[in-house]
């Protein structure tokens, strides 16, 4: 059998099948039909489709599953049989020469916050269609056309609970900026790169010269293989209302060879791509040597959310791990986090963040905190509204892990230290998860005070780290800031070992700055200035509380000192307005190093942009209690906020996890207005639109966040689910009064459903519009069946709604 892993290795390029759904139309697949269904009942179809690739070069089949999990095939359908059958099916075809990706494609559905399934149930449905998969013989799993990166961890996770076969993980982007919910190309490959996946890339969305961009967005931190699989350009219908795609295959096959400049190694053709455009692309590509890419960014470890990536490396920036959220101290934060609220914490997370924080820790430990349950549930809430990536904070290692399987990205484990089992229990949860974590140097109950201690105490947890297979990309060292006010020396020793940590070891350095001054005055001037001597030893990161002014000033003066502010230009921005105060106290000016930072929104539209939900109440009900009228606050703030958010939405400012987090903020605030509007106007009659996925097609996704912003827009929407058939959709617009229908698809064997309900409206001589939207829909389709508007996305479905109204 071909070994995967040493073909990862090796320097040759290799090639993937192309599209299948255009070729198993033309070979009997039924409109709306699924493949996988389809393949069942004809398995001899499916060989004759694999056979054809396999003659025209393909070095890689793909399984007939790419829909094969259970929330795609129904709850009736033997999924592990399937995916074994068409795993089967494709190594019938392979023998021992060919290698066989069994394909994991979208479920169909988000993971929390965004939608309602957790990260572990997503994890369940994976296993069970990876379990078929393995049970048919792939040679690896091949995640595809994925659009979040929360569920693309799912299929990793899943895959290394069912298997050690090697993973593949391939995402589509709406641009070269961003997927669907936010994450940018280069977030994906660094969150991927954590998580040890050994073959990653893009896929369908786009033709070759627009995923030519994609894959120049990845290669700052890239060093991994590339699969990247174009589609034969966007989809159009024919004479005979036929799905086509125009790109041919020889001009397929020139666009697509740049790909090898940008470290691709594995290629292959998407949606449209037939054996003819594999055939091409082989021989335009030759012999060609591949080159594994060498990361232009200099760094030693990167953290990431859904939305950012932070770097961390004796190169970059100093990063700030805002420390706030902690109950320490703090008997509201206490007090709030025993009632599982969580007002207070999203308030220092507001602080932190307006003051510059790039990474917030996350600790909930107090008296009487079930920590199992609030750490996660907190880790959940500032992800939805903030994008900084996490620090993980607690000494309870269920805890720990109830939050990693709750975090989209790669957090910060705060901390694994040398007490009996910590490292066994967490290191490989953290090396599964791909999150980085912080190596305290404490073993039992003595605190390592030389350098020389922390160094015996630190090869010690590494050797153990080692034997668990944890990379080095993931540990980051405590540096261990002790009280110089009964140790003089603890400074000087922090200091040394710092030095060794880049020197010896290669690895970054973390630590709490406040415990140096413990017990003396003028405790923050000590702080900074600890700061500026680690800095330059080549400390990374450093805990702190951000709001403080001296400290974000001496970070940004080391900075330039340091050449990590290339011609100054953070330090700059932050105090070109300084001047020194004269008397000893704290400078004046100086930009986003002065003032209180903002703490939540203080108005109901900021609540609804920064999407506020915990505080959005208290301001409705501040307002109401002031005297305002509750049709000028829907009038005057929140309908002008959503439709703030829809032109951020549109100019890629925003995505889809903030706009969802808008409008379930708007709709917060619109419950409790409603029974006032009422009363006050009686009951206003709203226009109906009746929304659907047409039949054949599963997936709604798409319009269920079209109904909600529809909704935030003052429509009555009937939403009737997915797989609708026309008959039904025109049933109920007519008994609802409907004024418009909104019709959605998301493959292009389902589009041409949408037909049948425009032509039910004519015989019947209906006057009621219908607007159509998906990812495969294009204004030449939308004008062809005699739609009356489209849409790309849920913001703009919106405005054509309003205008179809006109």
């Amino acid at each position: 059998m071909p070994d995967f892993r040493k073909a990862l290795r090796d320097d040759r390029v290799y090639f993937f099948d192309g599209g299948y759904g255009t070729l198993l139309q033309g070979r009997g697949l039924p409109a709306g039909m699924s493949p996988e269904l389809f393949g069942l009942e004809s398995p001899e179809v499916i060989k004759s489709v694999h056979q054809d690739y396999v003659s025209a070069g393909a070095d890689v089949l793909t399984t007939n599953t790419f829909g094969g999990s259970r929330l795609k095939l129904g709850p009736d359908a033997d999924v592990i049989s399937l995916n074994r059958k068409m795993a089967l099916l494709a190594r019938s075809v392979a023998g021992d020469n060919i290698f066989v990706a069994g394909s994991v494609g979208p479920t169909g559905h988000f993971v929390q916050p965004l939608g309602e399934m957790t990260f572990k149930e997503m994890v369940e449905v994976y296993k069970e269609q990876i379990q078929g998969l393995v049970e048919g013989g792939v040679d690896l799993i091949l995640g595809e056309t994925h659009f979040d990166l929360a569920e693309a961890k799912a299929v990793v996770v899943a895959t290394r609970e069912v298997c050690d076969l090697p993973v593949a993980l391939s995402m589509t982007f709406e641009s070269p900026s961003a997927c669907l919910t936010g994450s940018s190309p280069l977030t994906f490959i660094d969150t991927m790169q954590n998580m040890g996946v050994e073959l990653m890339g893009t896929n369908c969305s786009a033709g070759p010269e627009q995923i030519y961009e994609v894959l120049k967005s990845m290669q700052p931190r890239l060093s991994s293989p590339l699969l990247v699989e174009a589609n034969a350009g966007l989809p159009e219908l024919d004479e005979n209302r036929k799905t086509v795609f125009r790109l041919q295959p020889e001009p397929f096959a020139k666009q697509s060879v740049r790909f090898l400049e940008v470290g691709a190694k594995f290629i292959g053709g998407c949606c449209g791509t037939t054996p003819d455009h594999i055939r091409a692309l082989r021989n335009i590509v030759g012999d060609a040597k591949w080159k594994r890419p060498v990361p232009e960014d200099n760094c030693q470890m990167v953290l990431t959310s859904r939305a950012q990536s932070v770097k961390i490396g004796f190169d970059q920036r100093g990063v700030i791990i805002g420390e706030r959220i902690n109950p320490t101290g703090k008997k509201v934060l206490s007090a709030e986090l025993q009632k599982g609220q969580f007002t207070e914490a999203m308030k220092f997370a507001a602080e932190q963040i307006s003051a510059g924080a790039p990474v917030l820790d996350i600790n909930v430990g107090a008296p009487l905190v079930d920590e199992v349950k609030i750490l996660p549930a907190l880790v959940k809430e500032v992800m939805t509204q903030f994008p900084a990536p996490l620090s993980i904070d607690s000494t309870n290692p269920d805890a720990v892990e109830a939050a990693l399987w709750n975090y989209a990205g790669s957090p910060l484990v705060n901390s694994i230290s040398g007490e009996a089992g910590r490292m066994e229990r967490l290191g490989p949860l953290c090396k599964k998860f791909g999150a980085p974590f912080i190596l305290l140097p404490i073993i039992g109950s003595k605190l390592p005070f030389t350098c020389a201690e922390r160094i015996e105490v630190v090869s010690k947890l590494l050797e153990e780290a080692d034997s668990y297979g944890i990379p080095r990309r993931l540990i980051m060292v405590d540096a261990l800031a002790l009280t110089v006010s009964s140790k003089p020396e603890a400074a000087r020793h922090c200091l040394d070992f710092i030095k060794h940590c880049k020197e010896e070891w290669n690895l970054p350095t973390v630590l709490g700055l406040s415990n140096v001054s413990f017990g003396l005055p003028a405790r923050e001037l000590l702080n900074s200035s600890f700061l500026t001597l680690c800095q330059g030893q080549g400390l990374c990161a450093f805990i702190a509380n951000p709001n403080s002014s001296r400290l974000r000033e001496s970070l940004y003066s080391a900075e330039v000192l340091l050449a990590r502010d290339p011609q100054a230009e953070q330090f700059i921005a932050q105090y070109a307005g300084w001047t020194p105060s004269g008397d000893g106290g704290q400078a004046t000016g100086g930009g986003q190093s002065q003032g209180k930072p903002k703490a939540g929104a203080d108005n109901l539209f900021d609540a609804v942009v920064s999407g506020d939900r915990g505080g959005i109440l208290a301001l409705v009900e501040r307002d109401l209690a002031g005297g305002r009228d509750p049709f000028a606050l829907v009038n005057d703030d929140l309908i002008p906020a959503i439709m703030e958010v829809g032109e951020k939405y549109e100019r890629k400012e925003y995505f889809l996890p903030q706009l969802l987090q808008s409008a379930e903020t708007l709709q917060k605030a619109f419950e409790k207005l409603k029974p006032l509007l009422e009363a006050a106007g009686g009951k206003q009659k709203q226009d109906v639109i009746v929304m659907a996925t047409v039949e054949g097609d599963i997936h709604d996704i798409g319009k269920n966040i079209v109904c909600l912003m529809l909704r935030n827009h003052g429509f009555d929407v009937v939403d009737l689910g997915k797989d609708v058939p026309a008959k039904t959709i025109v049933d109920v617009a007519q008994e609802k009064g409907a004024k418009i229908i909104g019709l959605s698809a998301l493959m292009t064997t389902t589009m041409v459903r949408m037909e049948d309900t425009i032509a039910l409206l004519k015989e019947r001589n209906l006057d009621i519009k219908v607007m159509i939207g998906g990812a495969v829909i294009t204004g030449g389709f939308s004008e062809s069946i005699g739609a009356d508007g489209w849409s790309t996305d849920a913001v703009a479905a919106v405005k054509v709604a309003k205008n179809l109204l006109q």
